[in-house]
């Protein structure tokens, strides 16, 4: 995805943004997008997903916008398909540079990455970046920093037919394997439990695909 890019503190998010060129990102794995599954067995291989994006996205509806959350954990996006899911690591890797100095300022092990989408319903349809917040195991997760990708993401406001997009670098405690409760302002969704059901059904077919598979030569 094109646009400018800026880091966005959780001081300076509402203060002038200023822009920078970031060079291209190599293609290594991020650090920031890697992790295990909940069956202790490691990751599903890559390329034999079927899900579409949106089987893994949440949404949250306000009266004027829509709110799309994809998680950029490794366990998750390879349930996709291939073209998805290079898709998604194509973005993450975008700010890898970023993603990686964040981290390491932080003192992270790797973070907890999230894609999100605002779409406008509405004129001038307004939303505040860090009042998003994600709660697991009694414990609520504000985002650490914000990575706009869209040039007029520090706007705060988007149009009908418009997208505003982020990544979103959580703490490395924040586990996308359990139930999560995603809020923003007054509104939110334990819609996550339904999406991970699913995607641990397909982490299941993945490994009967890939066992049924025949051997490479």
């Amino acid at each position: 995805m094109k646009g400018t890019m800026l880091v966005v503190s959780a001081v300076a998010l509402h203060a002038s943004l200023g822009c920078a060129q970031q060079p291209p990102a190599a293609r290594p794995a991020t650090p920031a997008i890697a992790s295990a599954d909940t069956n202790g067995a490691g990751i599903v291989p890559s390329g034999y997903g079927r899900l579409k994006q949106e089987a893994i996205a949440v949404e949250l509806r306000q009266t004027d916008l829509i709110v799309r959350l994809t998680p950029l954990d490794e366990s998750v996006i390879r349930t996709l398909a291939p073209d998805s899911y290079r898709a998604l690591r194509d973005i993450a890797d975008s700010r890898r540079t970023t993603i990686e100095r964040i981290v390491r300022q932080r003192g992270l092990q790797r973070g907890n990455l999230w894609y999100v989408q605002f779409f406008g319903l509405a004129t001038d349809a307004r939303f505040s970046p860090l009042e998003l917040t994600i709660a697991s195991g009694g414990h609520e997760y504000r985002p650490i920093e914000v990575i706009p990708l869209t040039a007029r993401f520090g706007e705060q406001r988007v149009q009908p037919r418009e997208t505003q997009a982020a990544l979103y670098l959580f703490e490395d405690a924040l586990d996308v394997n359990q139930p999560l409760t995603i809020s923003l302002g007054s509104e939110r969704t334990t819609g996550w439990t339904t999406v991970l059901r699913n995607i641990e059904k397909e982490r299941a077919s993945i490994r009967s695909r890939t066992q049924q598979a025949p051997a490479t030569p």
